[in-house]
């Protein structure tokens, strides 16, 4: 069974392997070149063959499930493919090499998933397995002129997920999700209508220094300038971070299988993360997921200091609303055959927008443990 595949050259198709029937586990945790490597991929565009690649079980004990001898996966561009809501299915040692558009720098993405009987650990160096900063975005900009810096990252995820009895909101000191390249999810920004700040703009909008507490948090992906996201939906924290604000494009993409699209990441609550298409019952066909909010009619009413006023027009998180007319429910999740999970939907929350589960400490507190120093969104308004 294949992790991973792309149809499209000058993408690759590569072949992992997941926890079968009998937990078994194949890994991979090599820093051997490419060269030596016994996944390969052919030219013409078909899979990829494996060979000799090794196995291992787990018996019962809290044991980790970690590299052994086989290869590092190159996954450059890789659409995902498997729909495994367990961790442990993605068990393996990743890499890829990558460029900053704009800047034409070369960067390497590093990712290590490792588990136990009961969680699994993604690290990484943040960096994304695919070409960066294109000519649509405005990132903040990293150290020694890049717009990017590699910011080690471990995130523990839960195998054994539950719906909690009530759902947690999302704030800016807890990370939303970690995707399967390493990247981290937050779709939060902290910036909001706040027209008395020295930093607002002509429109009263200032990029920083605001909460959940805030009324008219702006949506990254809900204003003109995207927050300066790439085509990734993605951009950089003023320290280089990279991370993303929507769903990673470049994971899945609009030819899924007959079960729908894969999971291309995991919230902090453990439970998965899939690309949009998902296979309806009722319809008999495989389609995108619907989000259930729906933008608000009318006006805000008349600006002042505590409103921006205008149409709601999806600049702001409060422009929406839950109406229940989609697939999903209030944190943007359902369950398919059994297995509950969230979307990348076409609109708001985009990905997530609340946890239906309890989210591991891994993915944060104030103090921004185990994701690297905490810091705050800014864009040009």
């Amino acid at each position: 069974m294949s992790l991973f595949f792309n149809r499209a050259a000058p993408q690759k198709s590569i072949l992992g392997a997941v926890l079968l029937a009998g937990m078994i586990v194949v890994t991979g945790c090599s820093d051997s070149d490419s060269n030596d490597s016994d996944v390969t991929t052919e030219e013409t565009g078909g899979e990829t063959d494996t060979d000799d690649t090794a196995g291992a079980g787990t018996d019962g004990a809290d044991t980790d499930v970690t590299a052994s001898d086989a290869e590092v996966i190159d996954i450059y561009n890789a659409i995902f493919s498997e729909r495994s809501g367990d961790c442990g299915d993605y068990v393996n040692t990743f890499d890829a090499t990558v460029v900053d558009i704009q800047n034409s720098l070369s960067f390497n993405a590093d990712v290590s998933i490792t588990a136990t009987d009961s969680e699994c650990t993604i690290t990484s160096n943040s960096v994304p397995n695919h070409d960066f900063n294109d000519e649509t975005a405005a990132f903040a900009g990293g150290a020694e002129g890049a717009t990017i810096a590699a910011t080690d990252t471990v995130s523990t995820i839960t195998r054994s997920p539950a719906i909690a009895a009530a759902p947690t909101e999302l704030s800016q000191q807890v990370k939303n999700g970690i995707f399967l390249n390493g990247v981290r999810l937050d779709i939060l920004s902290a910036g909001c209508y706040r027209p008395n700040s020295p930093d607002a703009g002509d429109d009263g909008n200032t990029g920083i220094g605001c909460s959940t507490d805030d009324a008219w948090l702006l949506d990254p992906l809900g204003t003109e300038a995207r927050f300066g996201a790439d085509q990734h939906n993605a951009h950089t924290q003023p320290g280089g971070l990279y991370h993303y604000h929507g769903g990673p494009n470049a994971m899945f993409d609009d030819n899924p299988g007959s079960e729908g699209s894969p999971v291309i990441g995991f919230a902090a609550d453990g439970f998965p993360i899939y690309g949009s298409y998902f296979y309806d019952t009722d319809s008999g066909q495989v389609r995108k997921a619907v989000s259930s909010y729906t933008l608000k009619a009318g006006s805000r009413g008349e600006r002042s200091d505590t409103n921006p006023g205008g149409d709601y027009d999806g600049t702001y998180n409060d422009d929406w609303e839950f109406t229940n007319r989609g697939d999903l429910d209030e944190c943007n999740g359902m369950s398919v055959d059994g297995q509950y999970g969230y979307y990348v939907t076409d609109t708001y929350p985009w990905v997530i927008k609340c946890f239906s589960g309890t989210p591991h400490e891994s993915f944060g507190g104030g103090d921004g443990e185990g994701m690297g120093p905490p810091q705050q969104d800014t864009t040009t308004l």
